[in-house]
This record gives C-alpha cells, structure tokens and sequence, in this order.
C-alpha cells in the first residue's frame, strides 16, 4: 500500500480523501470484489422432462443436488461438470420441499420438509433418515462446527441441531425481525439473517448478536429496488472472507455484501437470471468458486419453470 503524502502537506482533507479511497480500494478485493465470467445457464435443468419450480440447489462430491417445490418426493442429482442427469433419489414420506443444504465434513445432504415439520438427511452411503423439527423449517444452512441451523419462520426461531438430529440450543429473533427466511452463522458465532414478504414493509439482512438477542449491522430497510434496498431478501451464501451474497427475489438479483453488511454491488442481475432467484450455494471445483443460483420465471403462457443458473465469481 503507498501513501501520497504530498497531499498530506498541501492540504489536511486531501490526504485523508486519498488513505480513504486506497483503502476502500484494498478492501474490495479482500471482501472478493466479484466479476462475472463465462457465465453459464444449466440448461439441462429446464430442458429435463419436469421442469416444475424449484426450492433449493446445493453440490456434493461432483454432483448438483435440485429440489422442485412440487410434491414429487425426490431429489434431482446432475453432474456438476456436464450438467447432465445423473439419477433421482426418493425422499420417504416427503409432502413439500422447502430448502437444501450439504455438509462436507459428514458427507451428506440435508432437505426441509414444511408439512411434514421435520428435516431429512441423505449420507454418503444412500441411506435417508429425518428428525423432527417441530415447527415448520424454512431456511437451513451448516455453521462451523459442522451442526445444521434451521430458520423457523413462524415462531420467529433459529434452531441448531447435530448432524444426527440432536437439538443442541434454540434462538429468538426480536420482534422486529418479521418473515425471517434464512439463516448463517459467522465464524465468530453471529448469526446473519435475511427477512420481509410481500406483505411487510421493512425487507433487511441483518447480522445479529451471538444470542441473536439484538442487531449488530443490518442492510436494507423500506423495501424498493434501489442498491440498499430489496424486495424480499430470501437466501444468502457467505464466503471466505465472511462477504454475503443475497437472493433479492423479486427484485432478480444477486447482492454482494461486506462482512459488516455493507453494499459493494450487484454480482447477477435480473437480465442474467431472467427470473427469481430463491435459493444460493457458493462452491469451489478445481480451484474455481461457483455460485449456484436456483431461479424460477413465468413462461409466455403463464406457468412457473425452474432451473438452476450457474456463474463463477
């Protein structure tokens, strides 16, 4: 980093204005300023013979796993270098999808199942099982010591559970936090939460204390299409440095956020998702990040389509 100091000596504003940008300018591509290349569209994933809407996308082990919001009861597994069907996988006494999420460390992946109250979990080895969550799972995602959180919209909760189901602590949302959809936790045990429907005024991501007892940073507020503002914030990812990508629904886009909740820019736009995204995974293959963006969109003659856009950040 080099200071202009000649600025220092001329004029005292001109030296704090040049430390500001080239910090600013640092920080960006600490916090994985993104660029948009060779972006690609899973095509497979719309041009397969169920194209019903989608709720979730997630990988594992080389493979895309796709869940539809209709009632079918399976799992859509494609290659993830090919984007080529590979298999389904039945889910028992599945009745409704609601999110997907995987789990490196266990090798297994974890589906929300709102009807059924309850979350399934897929190992390595084919074997399904589930616990009860005994309210309504929205959001689920896996923190750092590898325990799977699910957002409990209803009652307003955030609970943690083992890999194995064991229901290790709850956590209340103040009130304020209305329709909160999905929940991450940072390395540091705060906990990052996106809210608002179409029928609540306030649409947010907030990063919450680590009792989620009150808000530490939050972006968003009115909802509007404006760069600090959404239209119900569904989904996040987070990524190395801790930086948050967030569904805007229904404004049709990606917004990267810093690790304080700052806006830095829009990452996908509506133009290249062509629809509303309601679910992200960010992953590294070989050496490159990809972000998986599950996207539904109205056809000409009035049906909702789902597909999974794929785009490397």
């Amino acid at each position: 980093m080099i200071f202009d100091y000649h600025h220092f000596f001329i004029k005292e504003k001109w030296f704090i204005l040049t430390l500001k940008v080239i910090i600013q300018t640092e920080y960006e591509k600490q916090c994985s300023a993104v660029r948009l290349l060779n972006t690609v569209l899973v095509e497979c994933c719309v041009d397969t013979a169920n194209g019903e809407p989608v709720a979730g996308v997630t990988t594992l082990a080389g493979e895309i796993y796709l869940l539809r919001r209709k009632e079918l009861g399976q799992v859509e597994v494609y290659d993830v270098i090919t984007y080529r069907l590979q298999r389904y996988i039945s889910v028992p006494n599945a009745r409704k999808f609601t999110d997907i999420t995987s789990c490196e460390h266990y090798h297994c992946v974890y589906i929300g199942d709102d009807i059924v109250e309850c979350i399934h979990r897929l190992d390595g080895q084919g074997t399904m099982t589930r616990w009860a969550v005994n309210d309504e799972p929205r959001g689920i995602s896996i923190n750092a010591l590898h325990n799977v959180l699910v957002t409990c919209h209803k009652v307003h909760k955030i609970k943690e559970f083992s890999s194995r189901g064991e229901l290790l602590q709850e956590h209340i949302f103040p009130e304020d936090i209305i329709n909160p959809w999905h929940a991450i936790q940072t390395r540091c045990g705060q906990f990052i939460v996106c809210h608002g429907d179409l029928d609540n005024s306030v649409h947010r991501v907030c990063m919450m204390s680590t009792d989620c007892s009150h808000i530490v940073h939050s972006h968003g507020g009115q909802r509007g299409s404006h760069n600090d503002e959404y239209i119900v914030p569904n989904h996040l990812a987070v990524d190395d440095n801790e930086c948050v990508f967030v569904a805007d629904r229904n404004n049709r886009r990606v917004t990267l956020l810093s690790p304080t909740l700052e806006y830095i820019n829009v990452v996908v736009s509506g133009d290249q998702l062509k629809g509303n995204p309601c679910s992200l995974y960010l992953s590294s293959q070989r050496r490159r990040r990809h972000i998986y963006v599950a996207v539904n969109e109205l056809t000409v003659d009035g049906q909702e389509m789902g597909r999974v856009a794929v785009f490397n950040v």
